[in-house]
């Protein structure tokens, strides 16, 4: 069974920052890519930012230069550093880990949390 823990969503005005976790427990062997997405009303999940075992990155274009993504592999954690945050960046906000666990080769999502950036 493995568990992924989000935290540091919330509400902020625009122009402020969040810095979101996100911890994967449980009976891991490796994890390889590990990423964050985001869903808002009405529209469809997509890719904000991923990171490589290795520490190698891609981040929406839209994103570029506001969003930081990074990783501690030590303690399976992945994070997005959001800064200069928008209107438009209002979403529900979950992280993807990728890799071996018991199970074998397998995906995992977090449950989501809310960033909400009033204008």
């Amino acid at each position: 069974q493995v568990q992924l823990v989000e935290s540091g969503g919330g509400l902020v005005q625009a122009g402020g920052s969040l810095r979101l976790s996100c911890v994967a427990s449980g009976s891991i062997f490796s994890i390889n890519d590990m990423a964050w997405y985001r869903q808002a009303p009405g529209k469809q999940r997509e890719l904000v930012a991923v990171i490589t075992s290795g520490g190698s990155t891609n981040v929406k274009e839209s994103v570029k230069g506001r969003f930081t993504i990074s990783r501690d592999n030590a303690k399976n954690t992945v994070y997005l550093q959001m800064n200069s945050l928008k209107p438009e960046d209002t979403a529900v906000y979950y992280c993807k880990v990728e890799g071996y666990f018991r199970v074998g080769w397998s995906v995992y999502w977090g449950q989501g949390t809310q960033v909400t950036v009033s204008s």
